[in-house]
């Protein structure tokens, strides 16, 4: 298989394990991730699909880059755009398939928390491996590294924090209750990089192997 082929199908396969790892975090009620938490608040504001926000917030982070490294921004990362809208129709595709009815029962609603990291984590090892550009979010985080010289860890800290501060004064403003910023959204903070670094320490290579090797 070629080589340009087999790196796009793991990337659409790791986006496409995004989208139901934000579906099965909406499902648990328990809080969404907090790169996602502003497209869903604002879906339940506007009554508008959570995939068609998603891009819309995505190419906003990727202005953002335009604007933060001005000369320094390679077109190549425009791809971002098209990627952000698959990722978006990826997500709408998700909700449209995983419908079932969540019973009232916080073990179950745990249950579906742990799920949705494992999605996560999956898809961004895939994602990850094909190595064609990041994800609007990352880039625009990588673009304040390239600025500030700010260790990544730190930005992603920062970033991460700033969308649940607004996705949470949105919230409070429009329904004076908190939607969609709860314990998960920590959780799924902490338990995905965990997640994610023993499938990566166990798969990594075999994933990376079967990409990049002809």
């Amino acid at each position: 298989m070629n080589k340009k082929i087999k790196q796009a199908s793991s990337y659409c396969l790791g986006l496409l394990l995004l989208a139901f790892g934000v579906t099965f975090s909406i499902k648990s009620n328990l809080g969404v991730s907090p790169i996602n938490s502003i497209p869903y608040v604002l879906s339940l504001i506007t009554g508008l699909d959570q995939g068609v926000l998603t891009t819309s917030v995505f190419c906003i982070f990727i202005l953002m880059q335009i604007i933060i490294l001005r000369k320094d921004f390679k077109p190549i990362n425009l791809l971002q755009i098209v990627f952000s809208s698959l990722f978006g129709y990826f997500v709408t595709f998700s909700n449209s398939i995983w419908t079932f009815e969540v019973p009232n029962s916080y073990s179950f609603r745990l249950g579906l928390l742990v799920i949705s990291m494992c999605f996560v984590a999956l898809g961004l090892m895939f994602y990850l491996a094909a190595d064609i550009v990041p994800m609007p979010a990352e880039g625009t985080m990588i673009a304040i590294q390239l600025k500030t010289g700010i260790e990544f860890s730190k930005i992603k800290v920062m970033f991460d924090t700033a969308m649940v501060i607004i996705a949470g004064i949105l919230s409070l403003v429009c329904f004076r209750e908190l939607q969609g910023v709860r314990e998960g959204t920590l959780i799924a903070a902490i338990g995905i990089g965990k997640i994610l670094g023993i499938l990566r320490k166990k798969y990594q290579k075999t994933v990376e192997d079967f990409v990049h090797n002809l």
